[in-house]
């Protein structure tokens, strides 16, 4: 019996020790924020190791500090992805600190053309997600050329997961273009220019994008858009609320404005394509609401 024992103990080791092996093998990939994260997973398949840094949606991505295990992945990583935009401005020190030549760094803001200042929320932008994808896909097939064709293939299965995507933008936009809407913050900017909408009250939000109070006529300008009636959405970061956003959804609540929640990171289990098709229902449903 302790033979056996022994026996199962030893190929349990081996096992572990294969499976090590193996991870060792696939090219290590550190996402700052789990959307890319999941795009880098649904490219790289099968031989990427992928990390992906702020994931929790239940977690302020503003309040993130890095820690020293997030030192040491985005040491050893053979490719990096963030943000950029000063969304993730830890992300630029710690990669200052461990510097490596042979490290791949994808930045959407560069590949999309944005800049510190620019609304970070590039991830609503129905151009940015492609443009990583395909940044992705040529680190990838430069660092592992021998596994070319799956990159291409992950990359081509991922751009095909946006056509819903792309088609409930389009859907919404024809019957809803000119729509009036207001958020407590731009977190959906982007998308909302796509859909084509109307969006007030952007100096309250950019003031709380930038950790500044609002003024007293901009705060009362968007209570009485919600009072009266002059927008159909009101959007918020539901992973960042405060007293003054409570007080603006009771508001939205008593004019009957339908509020929509949005995340500035991915739901658990979720792909990008099924996050973003998700908040798309959720916004033509709110539209139906307010006709």
């Amino acid at each position: 019996m302790r033979k056996l024992l022994l026996a199962a103990a030893a190929a349990t080791a081996l096992a572990a020790l294969s499976g090590n092996a193996l991870a060792a093998e696939k090219i290590s990939v550190v996402a700052a924020e789990n959307f890319y994260g999941d795009i880098a997973k649904e490219v790289g398949g099968s031989h990427v190791d992928v990390t992906s840094i702020i994931s929790n949606p239940d977690d302020d991505p503003h309040l993130f500090e890095a820690s020293p295990s997030t030192a040491r992945a985005l040491a050893d990583a053979a490719i990096v992805v963030y943000n950029g935009a000063d969304y993730d401005p830890w992300m630029g020190k710690l990669l200052s600190a461990s510097p490596n030549p042979e490290r791949a760094d994808i930045v959407a803001a560069k590949l999309t053309g944005h800049k510190d200042g620019d609304n970070p929320h590039l991830w609503y932008d129905p151009a940015t997600a492609p443009a990583v994808a395909a940044a992705i896909a040529a680190a990838l097939e430069k660092k592992d050329p021998e596994h070319a064709a799956d990159y291409a293939a992950g990359l081509a299965r991922f751009d095909g997961s946006l056509t819903p995507v792309k088609a409930k933008i389009e859907e919404i936009k024809s019957r809803y273009k000119g729509v009036a809407v207001t958020a407590t913050e731009p977190v959906f900017g982007y998308m909302a220019e796509a859909l084509g909408f109307e969006m007030r009250n952007m100096a309250f939000q950019n003031a709380v994008m930038n950790d500044a109070e609002p003024t007293p006529s901009q705060v009362a300008a968007f209570e009485n858009d919600l009072k009266s009636g002059a927008v159909k959405i009101l959007f918020y970061n539901s992973q960042v609320t405060d007293s003054a956003t409570e007080r603006l959804l009771a508001i939205a609540k008593q004019g009957g404005v339908p509020v929509v929640g949005v995340t500035e990171t991915a739901p658990a289990g979720k792909t990008f394509a099924a996050w973003m098709l998700g908040e798309l229902d959720a916004v033509e449903a709110a539209l139906k609401h307010s006709s």
